[in-house]
């Protein structure tokens, strides 16, 4: 596991935002239309090269390639399996219904984005069709890593079977389980390469969390829990073959600007995200609704094993977190775990979740992660008594 024995670490989410050439090439390669492959490959070189470039400015730890290569966290999946086809009737959360003017807030914002509501379905047996799309992602991260000397430790994100099966709908299999297991068996594939590559592995599982308030709406509470643990039941079968101290969770609640006041409390889901098979906890608490669920671990203590990575910078506002605030809530993730080598200070969620849809201005996003690193420094020299390293 990656520990640090006299500063605190940081890391964060995963996607960056995408210039603009970038992204019409991606939505265009999401949609079918004819795109330019060799004019594809250069925008990813450019695009790769420039977050990992800012990342390492900024003093980010462990890094990645910023999602500069996919259309969205999860909605990439179908153009690397088979069996994806039509389109999803995917239910929005309840708030968007609920607060209709959020809607019309969001479309105004937003209004040619990437397929998110309009994902394909599961209309045949999925099969994942070809490793070669995630290996050259991670020949591409990897060697422009290794050209700048940004990190010594890479992430690479891949989406879990919830968010998939929420995302892109079961039409096919006699069950939401029997889709569940398919998913796991076939995003093992994508799971092990990551693995192989030797970069850390990202599950990301919003499903864990978020679909309280989509998806599983609902149901209770309780019953919502016993779904979290059936959707890690699927990701521990499709990571059973990595060790868990290569193996990051990323839970959150929707990285939207909302009022979030369906989301269910952390403390109910926390024994449930424990039996993942991951040793990294990665959870948002920047966010206004969720920054006094610190109290949670109180309640259900962060197993000895794990190690959290707390979001202390929040991702849908162009606000430009202080360094002594970022250095007061690594401090209380701390507390709230106990050891100051198990925290690794981190991000709410991506900057770039979906491709045109960024919430937080460009040149704000790297003066988030610079205040990060800034933050933790203080924090540090607080944890440690002594100047950070």
């Amino acid at each position: 596991m990656m520990f640090s024995k006299d500063r605190i670490l940081t890391t964060h989410v995963g996607s960056l935002p995408r210039n603009a050439k970038l992204s019409e090439l991606l939505v265009q390669r999401e949609a079918g239309e004819p795109f330019d492959r060799a004019e594809m490959d250069r925008e990813m070189d450019v695009s790769v090269r420039h977050v990992i470039e800012k990342q390492k400015e900024a003093g980010i730890d462990i890094g990645n390639d910023g999602e500069q290569q996919r259309v969205g966290f999860q909605t990439y999946v179908p153009q690397r399996m088979s069996g994806f086809a039509g389109v999803s009737n995917r239910r929005r959360g309840i708030e968007f219904e609920n607060f209709p003017e959020l809607v019309q807030l969001l479309m105004k914002r937003f209004p040619a984005t990437s397929k998110q509501q309009n994902a394909p379905e599961a209309q045949d047996a999925i099969r994942y069709l070809d490793t070669g799309p995630i290996k050259s992602e991670l020949a591409r991260a990897k060697r422009i890593n290794g050209e700048t000397g940004a990190f010594k430790e890479m992430f690479m994100s891949a989406a879990s079977p919830g968010i998939i099966s929420s995302t892109m709908l079961n039409a096919y299999y006699d069950s939401h389980d029997a889709y569940l297991d398919a998913l796991a068996a076939e995003m093992r594939k994508e799971y092990e390469a990551i693995h192989e590559a030797g970069f850390l592995l990202q599950i990301d599982a919003p499903d864990l969390a978020m679909d309280r308030t989509m998806m599983f709406r609902d149901m209770s509470d309780d019953e919502f829990v016993k779904q979290c643990e059936r959707n890690i039941a699927a990701i521990n079968k499709g990571i059973e073959n990595i060790p868990a101290d290569r193996v990051r969770l990323h839970v959150c609640y929707g990285n939207w600007e909302g009022p979030h006041v369906y989301d269910i409390a952390l403390a109910k889901i926390l024994p449930a995200l424990y039996q993942c098979k991951a040793n990294y906890l990665s959870i948002e608490f920047a966010n206004p609704r969720h920054a006094h669920e610190y109290a949670a671990f109180k309640e259900v203590p962060l197993p000895d094993h794990m190690v959290l990575i707390p979001g202390v910078i929040e991702t849908t506002t162009n606000f430009v977190e202080h360094p002594q605030v970022v250095a007061r809530r690594i401090e209380d993730a701390v507390a709230a775990v106990g050891d100051r080598e198990r925290v690794i200070a981190s991000t709410d969620c991506g900057f770039g979740t979906f491709t045109n849809r960024e919430w937080v201005i460009e040149p704000a996003v790297w003066l988030k992660l610079k205040s990060l690193r800034e933050g933790a420094d203080i924090a540090s020299s607080k944890l440690w008594g002594k100047t950070a390293a």
